[in-house]
């Protein structure tokens, strides 16, 4: 599945869409085990798709696609050279 299409899907699209995913990679496995060696690529691109979705999934959770850097990381380094100028004048 290709990245631009997961971005495009809703939220619950992406939980039916990582549960299909791994019922086939559980079917895949299961097959294999029993000597079927026919879905290697099939596994390995359902591993794939599984993680792209999960990461796309934490990224809207953590708001962090398409938006600037949250602010706390930004002011923390103000707050410590801030800081440090009071130390000085201090001195």
């Amino acid at each position: 599945m290709e990245l631009e299409k997961i971005r495009n899907l809703s939220d619950t699209e992406l939980n039916v869409e990582e549960q299909k995913a791994a019922e086939q990679l559980f079917r895949l496995r299961f097959q294999m085990k029993l000597g079927q060696n026919e879905g290697v690529k099939k596994l390995r691109g359902l591993k794939k798709d599984i993680a792209r979705i999960k990461t796309i999934t934490r990224e809207r959770e953590l708001k962090l696609h398409g938006e600037a850097p949250k602010a706390e990381s930004v002011a923390a380094p103000v707050k410590a050279a801030k800081a440090k100028k009071t130390k000085k004048e201090a001195r």
